[in-house]
């Protein structure tokens, strides 16, 4: 069983880091894994190992972004290779980073307590981060125009994986509001909002009477405040995710297409 100390979430408080270098926790070859988080890796095979660390660089998939991939590279030289990570479903907190080491007559690996160097893949952290901040901005645009239009209307979920990324809400958004969509998507982007990291306790949702917005407290371990996102002057989210430094900076967005079904609407999204 590896050891139960969380992760420190590095991205999450820095979100220009592109290298850092932490202690190897533990490493577990993936057939070595609990059933459950053997599960959560699709492409996991038995030629693959799981490292965590005591930091990390890379986002797990998660809130729908896609998980970092990259690279950790021991003060040996040894180089494992990062192609998936997910979240710890049996010990509490913990990054699963998913990959394989470089091979020569045999397979080495970290040792426990071991420095390495953690680089992600900059130009998939930098297409994750648009396509995120792209869909907050969605998100919000869409709320704004028709929140008071369509019946029961509710923020739902997002997806920000490329070629699939899309907003879900509920109630039932009529094709009509898609060129109004697009035109507060394109004032939003171009505004250059700046997009911002926030710290709330739940006395900071409710002095800003927004209780409703209160995420479930098992998310955060205990004493610490949950991460907000603050697009200026449009939106705020409680959101682990990364993002880009302003609006303009997700590129052209451009809204696809408004689908409805069973009293929910997904409006789906690109970026250029």
């Amino acid at each position: 069983m590896a050891s139960t100390s969380r992760t420190f979430l590095a991205f999450q408080h820095d979100g220009k880091l592109q290298q850092i270098e932490t202690a190897v926790i533990s490493v577990r070859p993936f057939s070595g894994l609990e059933e459950s988080n053997r599960q959560v890796f699709k492409s996991g095979t038995d030629e693959d190992h799981v490292v965590v660390t005591d930091k990390t660089i890379f986002h797990p998939q998660g809130g729908g972004q896609p998980s970092d991939i990259g690279t950790m590279m021991g003060k040996s030289g040894l180089t494992f290779t990062v192609t998936s990570v997910r979240m710890d479903l049996v010990c509490d907190g913990q990054v699963m980073h998913l990959g394989r080491f470089e091979r020569g007559d045999a397979v080495r690996t970290f040792s426990d307590g071991e420095i390495v160097v953690q680089e992600i893949d900059i130009d998939q952290r930098l297409l994750y981060s648009r396509l995120h901040t792209a869909g907050h901005v969605l998100g919000a645009s869409v709320r704004h125009l028709v929140k008071d239009e369509v019946k029961d209307f509710a923020e739902l979920k997002a997806s920000h994986f490329p070629g699939a990324a899309a907003c879900e809400f509920q109630g039932l958004i009529d094709g009509k509001w898609k060129d109004a969509i697009q035109k507060k998507v394109d004032e939003s982007i171009a505004a250059r909002l700046p997009v911002t990291v926030e710290w709330w306790d739940e006395n900071d949702f409710r002095t800003r009477r927004l209780d409703y917005l209160i995420p479930d407290s098992s998310l955060v371990a205990p004493g610490e405040k949950f991460r907000m996102v603050n697009i200026g002057g449009l939106d705020v989210y409680p959101c682990g995710g990364t993002h880009v430094e302003t609006t303009d900076l997700c590129g052209h967005t451009t809204v696809k297409k408004i689908t409805r079904k069973q009293g929910q609407s997904k409006v789906s999204y690109s970026i250029d």
